[in-house]
């Protein structure tokens, strides 16, 4: 007489905050469900300045309590990705807002005053990509990038950009398209070529002035200078811009905050 097959137990359905993208076994639910956001505004669910649901709505949504969903959305909220806003909600987080738009220009002035730099672009132009400029983008060598050069002044100018774009993704980006565009430039590449900066990397470095930058800034060559080399990433880690800035710091010095 054969031996009898056990009864087959059905396979337990996992919740949707269970299926949160890659991670250990062991990350914290309100991880996983920061991680579900966050894939939703890389897909570009909600766009920058659209309030997302309310915490009931996505606690709803993802089937865990609203108090996983609220730890999520603070931790997204210190991140800069969302702004809470009194008795309105939350939403997502725009480079146009008064307290982001200088997030990655650390510079502070001597006088504590508030900082407030007028933009001047110097050149836009397309070209293949240096080696360098690709690695940092990784991209390839010799693909399309497009070429910023612009100073920022005060009672005199204090930073001199150059910045790297890959062509890819700013089809059609003109100086004339950038001198009509009147708030901040990062503004200007979330809401016509869709691409967010969420965060970046720097390094500095003290050097010299050459001749050429020297006269930019309206410096002796051979001035002391900051150098600022900053790769800035969209959602999933892809770097979409490098900058090397060139800040003359005689009126104003560097401020960052560790924690």
């Amino acid at each position: 007489m054969p031996a009898a097959v056990p009864p087959t137990t059905p396979p337990t359905p996992v919740a949707p905050a269970e299926q949160a993208e890659a991670g250990p076994a062991f990350s914290p639910l309100y991880q996983q469900i920061k991680g579900l956001i966050m894939r939703e505004l890389q897909q570009g669910l909600w766009k920058p300045g659209e309030a997302i649901p309310s915490e009931l709505d996505l606690a709803a949504r993802f089937k865990v309590s609203q108090g996983t969903v609220r730890k999520a959305i603070d931790e997204l909220a210190a991140d800069n990705l969302l702004v809470r806003r009194q008795g309105k909600g939350t939403f997502v987080a725009t480079h146009a807002e008064q307290q982001i738009q200088y997030r990655f220009l650390r510079l502070t002035p001597d006088d504590g005053a508030a900082l407030g730099l007028a933009r001047r672009l110097l050149d836009c132009r397309r070209l293949r990509a240096p080696a360098d400029v690709a690695r940092a983008l990784d991209i390839k060598s010799g693909d399309a990038v497009v070429q910023l050069k612009r100073v920022l002044s005060g009672e005199r100018p204090v930073v001199f950009d150059e910045i790297w774009l890959p062509g890819s993704l700013f089809k059609g980006l003109t100086a004339e398209r950038l001198a009509d565009y009147k708030g901040p430039m990062y503004g200007m590449f979330e809401t016509e070529f869709g691409v967010r900066m969420i965060r970046a990397e720097e390094k500095i470095r003290a050097l010299a002035a050459d001749a050429a930058t020297a006269d930019v800034l309206a410096l002796p060559p051979g001035s002391p200078l900051l150098m600022v080399e900053r790769l800035s990433f969209t959602y999933g880690d892809k770097p979409v811009e490098l900058r090397r800035g060139y800040y003359n710091t005689a009126q104003h010095f560097y401020r960052n905050e560790l924690n």
